[in-house]
């Protein structure tokens, strides 16, 4: 049976039965006492986890819902590039074959024309539009794109002979009444003056005494 400070025995824990003096109070821990965290592991001592702050008393607190992650932006599929016409591209020579043909028809001028002893190949691209073939001349205002006068001269070409037309889906030619008229390919008839004709890569325009002009088409 415990007992007071005056050493009474009482059944009452709270005052003494015999004299009402106040109980003596449960000494109080000397030392803490030492756990393990649930939380985190760690050795803790008292109410609360100096690693991870885990409260003994309150328990571990709810957790809390990550935030989603927002999905990769999408990427844009590369997208295949347009269509473009094609570079048309017109290369000039002296053709010794048209020259044989043009003498053996005895065309207009030819008792005068020679064939040259050098002629280098020019190459000038045809942009869209009417590009004209002939020779220039500054008294007539006549400024064609495909210069014939440029020495060797070709002297049965006419000063304007004929005009290349090209659109982006198609390329003529028309001869524009010229002296000696203008041909296709192996064609030793002239093509009708004034009307355009339909060419395709790698046709051939003859004009004058041995010029010839081939076209081609290149990517662009």
């Amino acid at each position: 049976m415990p007992s007071c400070p005056e050493g009474h025995e009482s059944v009452a824990t709270d005052y003494c039965d015999y004299c009402g003096s106040p109980m003596a109070a449960e000494p109080l821990a000397t030392t803490l006492q030492v756990t393990e965290c649930p939380g985190c592991g760690a050795l803790m001592e008292g109410r609360y986890c100096e690693d991870c702050g885990f409260d003994s008393v309150l328990g571990a607190p709810e957790p809390v819902a990550a935030a989603p992650i927002p999905p990769p932006p999408a990427v844009d599929s590369p997208r295949p590039a347009p269509d473009t016409a094609p570079a048309w591209v017109a290369t000039i020579t002296a053709d010794p074959a048209h020259f044989q043909r043009m003498r053996a028809q005895k065309g207009p001028d030819m008792d005068r024309v020679d064939f040259p002893a050098y002629y280098p190949a020019r190459r000038i691209p045809l942009p869209e539009g009417d590009i004209l073939i002939g020779k220039r001349s500054t008294s007539q205002g006549v400024n064609p794109e495909i210069d014939l006068s440029i020495a060797p001269a070709d002297i049965a070409v006419s000063r304007s002979h004929a005009i290349l037309r090209r659109t982006e889906a198609a390329m003529t030619v028309t001869d524009l009444g010229s002296t000696n008229g203008t041909c296709v390919n192996d064609s030793p008839t002239p093509i009708p003056a004034r009307t355009a004709v339909p060419l395709r890569p790698g046709d051939r325009i003859h004009v004058g005494g041995w010029t010839t002009i081939t076209l081609t088409t290149e990517p662009s």
